[in-house]
């Protein structure tokens, strides 16, 4: 699968990658990798940080929006290989190395087979190798500061829920929130376009993911890069409201 890269500001990209997403935030040849997608969409990975000019030993940092296996999947080959960092929030550090899994279990999927796209989405999983555990060794904690030291100057925003650790990265100067899966604008198993939360069988905490929304919410922004579908422009605000209420 190539690389289907998307310049969205200046020296910030989403990139579509196997029903998962993953951004690349540049500064000349270097980069903040946030999210890695699928273990199986590792070769896309490697040639989207081609096509922005950089390359996996140019990569500051990996940040991790939350330790689930479609987002999670090459950050221990980059740690491994190239010695990157991995850094989380500090609640979702053990989830990461994975003392534990707040994912939804393969008997949970399996008794939702009959709902529409649930067999194609569970074929798209194996496939990408979205049932294997590839855990951080050494995940880190983010440290005690507003805006990380990277490349794009993300500022990370504790958005639990989903996981107890998820969080969203604001760019402020650019008006940009990396989502990752506090809100998404599509999924393989919705039938909804636009900015709403995953369905509910994905959150670990479905009334955290809810009330995380006002955290998006308050974000300054008019560019909304989602873990799963397209990028949306508009008031992040808007955005967050029109989930929350498609919630209920």
């Amino acid at each position: 699968m190539s690389a289907d890269v998307r310049q969205v500001a200046d020296g910030t990209y989403l990139v579509h990658g196997g029903h998962t997403n993953w951004v690349i935030l540049t500064d000349g040849d270097a980069a903040t990798l946030v999210d890695t997608g699928y273990p199986g969409d590792r070769r896309a990975l490697l040639d989207s940080l081609a096509a922005v000019g950089s390359s996996p030993e140019a990569v500051a940092a990996v940040l991790v929006t939350h330790a689930h296996n479609d987002h999670l999947g090459s950050a221990e080959y980059l740690r491994a290989a190239h010695g990157t960092p991995v850094l989380l929030h500090e609640a979702e550090v053990p989830h990461a190395r994975r003392d534990y899994l707040q994912q939804v279990s393969v008997g949970t999927v399996l008794r939702n087979a009959w709902r529409p796209g649930v067999l194609p989405w569970m074929v798209h999983v194996l496939r990408t190798g979205g049932t294997e555990q590839h855990p951080v060794t050494a995940p880190a904690p983010f440290p005690a500061a507003d805006a990380l030291d990277l490349p794009g100057r993300p500022v990370p925003v504790h958005t639990p829920g989903h996981t107890d650790g998820h969080c969203v990265y604001h760019l402020p100067d650019a008006g940009v929130v990396i989502s990752g899966d506090a809100l998404v604008s599509g999924h393989a198993l919705s039938r909804t376009e636009g900015p709403q939360l995953l369905p509910d069988l994905f959150h670990h905490d479905r009334a955290g993911a809810v009330a995380s929304l006002d955290v998006v919410a308050a974000l300054e922004g008019d560019v909304l890069l989602p873990g799963h579908g397209p990028v949306h422009r508009g008031p992040v605000k808007d955005a967050a409201d029109l989930a929350r209420e498609r919630a209920f």
